[in-house]
């Protein structure tokens, strides 16, 4: 894996954090798949608070010159994902992500400490 990959999270991360994301998952799926290195997954409580982090995350990741392969689901936000290759960004409201339950789906990962990617 690459540290390209783990300096895209953290940025990511910092920008989640920035705008009052809560609840933010790592999980680390370069063992299970090819699609990824890391997903990240968050959730907001509105959807102007949802748009406000995807907003903080692109313009976050741009200034360190990462652009975004895909957005998807930003106008309705009740899950929007940011696709940066190596790092796939989840941003749900509470009731989208308790649905979809991506911590199951994709549990043969490996869970990542925040505190391990600073």
């Amino acid at each position: 894996m690459e540290s390209n990959s783990k300096e895209m999270a953290k940025l990511a991360i910092l920008a989640l954090e920035d705008k009052k994301a809560e609840d933010i998952r790592v999980i680390d799926i370069s063992e299970v798949s090819v699609m990824a290195d890391y997903f990240i997954i968050a959730d907001g409580n509105n959807r102007n608070q949802v748009q406000a982090m995807i907003d903080n995350v692109e313009e976050t990741m741009e200034k360190s010159g990462y652009v975004p392969k895909q957005i998807e689901g930003y106008q309705a936000a009740n899950w929007v994902l940011m696709d940066y290759g190596d790092v796939i960004v989840h941003v749900f409201d509470k009731e989208n992500r308790l649905f979809y339950d991506l911590e199951r789906i994709w549990r043969d990962g490996k869970q990542i400490e925040l505190s391990e990617l600073r």
